[in-house]
């Protein structure tokens, strides 16, 4: 780069010379466009209540059936012998692996439920416990994934029974579920 050229005396005379009278332009006003605001829409819940009424047209279960389960304590699979809720509302079975659901969406818990069964199934586990919470942080102060667990968990085939854990476990805000045996062992008992 050059060296800067500074103005002489003269140059600074003929300048000021010639801008003598004048008058600055004015700036032009500045147009400011921001779009209107969208109306407020409960999005999630329309997003819900849709979800809601696609898995009762497409289930195995009659929507009077979905709403009984969502409230239900326990559940046992038609032809599976009752003392087996029995037994898993009694603790006779060890809990070999579980999932928390708080802080998850309907859709983040539905994906979560379907992942740690499959999972589990593989692995050989069958008594799992799911920790869903119960609603105090919804809206309405209504346990709503509690009911969808149990719907999705009435659904599934590989699930036997379930029931909710007893206070210490969790209560009314988690299930103990037991999966029928797969016939593989679990690799930690060899």
């Amino acid at each position: 780069m050059g060296k800067r050229h500074e103005p002489t005396a003269e140059e600074q005379a003929a300048f000021r010379a010639a801008v003598e009278g004048a008058i600055p332009l004015r700036a032009p006003a500045k147009v400011v466009h921001e779009p209107p605001k969208p109306s407020a829409r409960p999005r999630q819940s329309e997003l819900d209540e849709a979800a809601v009424i696609t898995e009762s047209l497409h289930g195995p279960f009659e929507i009077d059936d979905l709403l009984a389960i969502g409230e239900v304590d326990a559940f046992l699979r038609p032809g599976v012998p009752r003392n087996v809720l029995r037994d898993l509302r009694r603790g006779r079975w060890s809990i070999q692996g579980h999932t928390d659901l708080h802080g998850l969406n309907r859709h983040e818990a539905h994906e979560e439920v379907w992942r740690f069964l499959a999972e589990s199934s593989l692995a050989g586990k069958r008594c799992l416990r799911i920790v869903h919470g119960r609603g105090y942080g919804s809206p309405g102060r209504e346990g709503i994934l509690r009911q969808f667990v149990k719907a999705w968990l009435a659904r599934r085939k590989d699930v036997i029974a379930f029931c909710h854990a007893p206070s210490f476990d969790g209560g009314e805000g988690a299930l103990w579920v037991l999966l029928q045996p797969t016939g593989k062992k679990n690799p930690a008992k060899g």
